[in-house]
């Protein structure tokens, strides 16, 4: 069985963000990329499928410089081999974009299975599956938490609103990976000496048949502007009796916040 996996490098989510100077992007000195939690997720069911079923398993990944250390984390976890996609043209990649870029690097490596996370927590797209099996011409399932693979189809346990839902579909497959679907390893000592000896296959958009199609002028969504959240408004401490408390914070409910 052949296997893909799709990673993002995301912020780590205890590093201190501050918007860029041009307002559309992220500062990024002294920020420490990782993979997208999600992703995770995705990278160990494709694990323990190749242990159960045999076959070979590749990680894709679509960033700048800021990728290699997530692909090598990747291959350290146990992961076959690792494809960086990196060209300026694709900079700054909105879903639909990265869902193209994915999918023509995907497509004529007869994968069985393409595993993504459900969600980028970068910046909270999780639009990438859903069109990266469209692309493919796969069927697809987002939001597992549970997985069954034999004799060429799946059977897939989902999360929907209040409920979970039971899907099954053939292979070849997109798959979207919820937390809850397995508890990722992390890399072994032997497994990141290991990452490190290997080599990482770099594709340009030439690489890729790609070449001048998906520049930023030619993509249907444009970043304009990053804002950071608004400060929150300090606390207020009520004192006196709990009577009188309750009093005041009720006064408070309704001709300050507005809300009773």
């Amino acid at each position: 069985m052949k296997i893909a996996v799709c990673v993002k490098s995301v912020p780590d989510t205890e590093a201190k963000i501050n918007i860029a100077p041009d307002q559309v992007g992220i500062d990024r000195a002294n920020v420490r990329f990782v993979t997208s939690p999600y992703d995770e997720f995705a990278i160990e069911e494709a694990l323990r499928l190749k242990e159960k079923l045999g076959g070979e398993t590749t990680v894709f990944s679509l960033g700048g410089d800021e990728v290699t250390e997530v692909l090598r984390d990747t291959l350290a976890r146990g992961v076959d081999s690792a494809v960086h996609i990196k060209d300026a043209e694709f900079d700054d990649a909105d879903p639909l974009t990265t869902a193209k870029v994915l999918a023509a690097a995907i497509k004529d490596g007869g994968f069985d299975l393409v595993f993504c996370g459900q969600q980028g927590v970068g910046g909270d797209h999780n639009q990438v599956p859903s069109m990266l099996a469209e692309l493919l011409d796969m069927p697809q399932s987002t939001l597992v938490v549970k997985l069954e693979v034999a004799d060429g189809k799946f059977k897939a346990e989902r999360e929907i609103e209040g409920a979970h839902e039971l899907v099954e579909g053939s292979l070849p497959a997109v798959i979207s990976a919820q937390k809850g679907l397995n508890e990722p390893r992390y890399p072994s000592i032997k497994g990141v000496m290991a990452a490190r000896r290997k080599e990482i296959s770099v594709k340009d958009a030439a690489a890729l048949g790609l070449s001048g199609q998906l520049s930023p002028d030619k993509r249907k969504v444009k970043r304009i502007q990053l804002t950071m959240p608004p400060a929150r408004p300090q606390g207020k401490m009520i004192d006196g009796e709990p009577e009188v408390q309750a009093k005041t914070l009720a006064k408070l409910l309704r001709e300050e916040a507005k809300i009773i």
